[in-house]
């Protein structure tokens, strides 16, 4: 597939491209859309002592200030997909883009915890069109290991994001105090708001338009779940990505606190964060010639091994800095393989209601992924032994779920896309 091949907007189009949207172009565009949530999220990492502090909050509570905004996406993932299928991707997106803005600029202003935490699940909710509809509007366009291709791409960019998302943070700690990071939300949200609004044609077509009524929309997120051969890999991605989460939700404390290495966070956190980017990349590379479940297959079995060594050297009584950083972030980068790839998979089949399918697939892979990972972040005792052993149980989890949708054969061949093999004119 071509860098020029290009997509021109309908005649439907509430705001036709002046020029043609090429793909780099929309892969750049998505990945960016899916980084406003993960800059709110992983910038703020830095901050979390002094808004402690700031805010009288004890404890492992502060981690609220990340679980509550990714349980509340995972919860208002339901919202868009429908909506969209039936106005288009256009306007609903906007909507989503607007509401982060606002929420981000409401953030930076509150002046209790309880006030954080009630404006954070809002932003949470309102805003999840920002992460649920880029995959339908790839899906609108590709299917099969095609959409695995772009979607590995859309993820080597937007990982870039929390791997530097800290280091950012840092830097405004250095010349102003927590409020401005939210600051700094809101603008990026202008930028690619405006980005999207003069750039981003219309994908859903005329045809493919849903109706708007509880029926209709039940039956299609029902179908989206239900199949067999995409439920495992739904439940079983939102179970290592859980694991993920505790991570993220724990990371500012264990590497803080557990090993000491506070005042190099940022550099630790970006290793992890870049080995995602990198199998990403790595992925964009090789998932059309030897498929997406080879590729995530093996990766998974591979997760597995990794997590393993992760809990024998969490239970050691002098884990050090240096074996847990390079093994999380081995498992962070096969999370890289495992992630673009289980989600085509379970888009595949979905081309005449991508939105629905999008959002119901959001909505389990968020709130899963979210009270998974917050129940292990807040499970923290100074220790890597919670996290090490989710890791392991969630990879072994996952693993007899992708067994069920695949009826206990996996390594299957390349897909044949359903729906457009080649980037659609829009």
């Amino acid at each position: 597939m071509s860098a020029e091949t290009s997509l021109s907007a309908p005649a439907t189009s509430p705001k036709p491209a002046h020029k043609p949207l090429h793909e780099t172009e929309l892969i750049w565009m998505m990945a960016m859309l899916m980084a406003l949530q993960a800059f709110g999220i992983d910038a703020i990492l830095p901050a979390l002592d002094e808004l402690a502090l700031a805010l009288t909050v004890e404890g492992n509570d502060r981690q609220f200030v990340i679980g509550v905004y990714l349980l509340t996406a995972g919860i208002g993932a339901l919202v868009p997909g429908a909506l969209a299928d039936r106005f288009g991707r256009r306007p609903v997106l906007l909507g989503s883009i607007a509401v982060y803005i606002a929420l981000s600029l409401a953030s930076a202003m509150v002046t209790t915890f309880d006030q954080l935490i009630a404006v954070r699940a809002a932003q949470g909710f309102f805003g999840a069109g920002i992460v649920a509809l880029p995959p339908a509007i790839i899906r609108d366009r590709v299917g099969g290991d095609k959409m695995a291709r772009m979607m590995s791409l859309i993820f080597v960019i937007f990982l870039m994001v929390p791997a530097i998302a800290p280091s950012i943070g840092e830097l405004i700690l250095l010349v102003a105090d927590w409020r401005a990071i939210f600051v700094a939300m809101a603008v990026q949200g202008i930028l690619v708001g405006c980005w999207v609004y003069f750039r981003l044609p219309e994908s859903l077509t005329d045809e493919n338009r849903q109706a708007i009524l509880p029926g209709v929309i039940a039956r299609n997120m029902a179908r989206a779940l239900s199949l067999r051969s995409v439920a495992g890999y739904i439940i079983g991605s939102s179970l290592v990505f859980g694991a993920l989460f505790g991570f993220i939700n724990s990371a500012q404390q264990l590497i803080t606190e557990t090993f000491g290495a506070g005042d190099i966070f940022p550099f630790v956190f970006a290793i992890c964060a870049g080995s995602m980017a990198f199998a990403s990349w790595s992925n964009s590379r090789i998932v059309e010639r030897f498929g997406a479940r080879r590729v995530s297959h093996t990766a998974l079995f591979v997760f597995i091994g990794v997590a393993s060594l992760q809990v024998y050297f969490a239970y050691q009584p002098d884990e050090t800095l240096w074996q847990f950083v390079p093994l999380m972030a081995i498992n962070m980068m096969l999370l890289g393989f495992i992630g673009s790839n289980f989600g085509a998979i379970a888009m595949n089949p979905f081309f005449a209601i991508a939105g629905a399918a999008s959002s119901a697939h959001g909505f389990v892979r968020m709130t899963t992924a979210a009270l998974l990972g917050g129940l292990i972040g807040y499970s923290f005792d100074g220790t890597a032994q919670p996290l090490a052993l989710a890791l392991l149980a969630s990879g072994l989890a996952c693993l007899a779920l992708v067994l069920f949708s695949e009826k206990g054969k996996l390594f299957g061949p390349p897909d044949a896309a359903l729906g457009p093999t080649k980037m659609r004119n829009i």
